[in-house]
């Protein structure tokens, strides 16, 4: 058993630099595809008008009194960290995004438009991922209503990332903030705030349920920093096929050296092909990971060419087992990729499959499947 690393701060933050050749997007840019907090940052006036907007319009709309609180939401962890705040309070939560869909190409279909016409918030990850089911739900919202974005609302400009599969020419941040235990403990408390706002008579079943939340969120993150410290800082590198862990890698000093989807969701050309299994040789890349969701023969194609190992089982949003199963949540989700991810490499993950992430808090929530 390895002694538990606390202080956060003492694992490396590593800063993304490869060069144009390792890129699979448009390189004709060194500042949209060098994943850096630095490189990305907007001018001063921009950050702040963004960030604060978008929290200012989360605490906006009226006081909903008499009826029940009616939430909706967008990709599924963000509906399960709404739920678990929401609890055993009157207020209900619907799911838009059917798990196991690309969120970000997802276009909700019109009987959608019922449901967010009936919300009094509707959760969405924000970061310009969810854009069609914004558009959506700000065309049909009753009077008093409000989207609330909660990557938009949480983050800075100046932290967003830009990198491979989200090159900042293209102008969208990679959105995958739940990915990362802190940013998503950010998201709960927001959450909180946004539902004790709405519904001040159920704060007491709000708070309660948050801290109970955050607790879960600390375990896991103590684990994971555990878990990371087995694992030598040279095998900590990630190359995988869909973006979701720049975040996440900042955090515990892991390192993105690639992605193999570009930005348009279509398929790398055979030199980018190449170049990656050059790379991963260089680099000496212990496995490549493909997503459940995204099926990749061409990740494969790389990891065996490169005589590493292929591991294709990775979710970004779509939670494990169905609605109702112990592990069909947020925490689920998180632990079974950081487990994946850590063995793969070499690490010993006994302290994250160990971990408790079981929360007093009832999920309620609708899925769509």
């Amino acid at each position: 058993m390895h002694t538990p690393l606390t202080p956060r701060c003492r694992l490396l933050r590593s800063t993304i630099a490869l060069s144009c050749a390792l890129i699979l997007v448009s390189c004709s840019s060194s500042e949209g595809s060098t994943p850096t907090s630095e490189s990305s940052a907007a001018s001063g006036s921009g950050q702040a008008a963004t960030h604060e907007k978008a929290k200012a319009e989360c605490m906006g709309g009226a006081e909903v009194t008499g009826d029940a609180l009616n939430i909706a939401t967008t990709v599924a962890p963000i509906t399960n960290l709404v739920a678990l705040v929401i609890g055993d309070s009157p207020a209900t939560v619907t799911g838009i995004v059917p798990e196991g869909t690309n969120s970000h190409t997802f276009e909700p279909p019109p009987s959608v438009a019922a449901t967010l016409s009936k919300a009094d918030v509707v959760f969405i990850n924000g970061l310009v991922l969810e854009e069609p089911t914004r558009d959506l739900a700000v065309a049909n919202m009753k009077d008093g209503a409000v989207v609330c974005e909660l990557g938009t609302a949480v983050l800075p400009e100046s932290d967003y990332v830009y990198d491979f599969s989200f090159p900042k020419e293209g102008g969208k941040p990679n959105p995958h903030l739940w990915t990362d235990p802190p940013l998503a403990r950010e998201y709960v408390s927001l959450i909180r705030d946004v539902l004790v706002s709405r519904d001040p008579a159920n704060e007491a079943i709000y708070a309660a349920n948050h801290d109970k939340v955050v607790a879960m969120i600390d375990r896991l993150d103590a684990a994971m920093v555990e878990a990371t410290a087995t694992l030598p800082a040279e095998r900590r590198k990630l190359l995988t096929y869909h973006d979701a862990y720049a975040y996440f890698a900042k955090t515990y000093g892991w390192q993105v050296v690639g992605a193999i989807q570009p930005s348009s969701f279509e398929e790398p050309t055979p030199k980018d092909i190449a170049e990656l299994i050059d790379q991963v040789r260089a680099e000496n890349v212990k496995a490549v990971f493909g997503s459940e969701v995204f099926p990749s023969p061409v990740l494969e194609q790389i990891g065996k060419e490169a005589g590493v190992a292929y591991v294709d089982v990775l979710r970004d949003d779509d939670l494990p087992g169905e609605p109702g199963a112990a592990d069909h949540s947020w925490a689920g989700l998180m632990r079974f990729d950081y487990v994946t991810m850590v063995e793969a490499l070499g690490g010993d993950a006994s302290v994250l499959k160990s971990v408790d992430i079981t929360v007093d808090s009832a999920d309620k929530a609708y899925y769509p499947q």
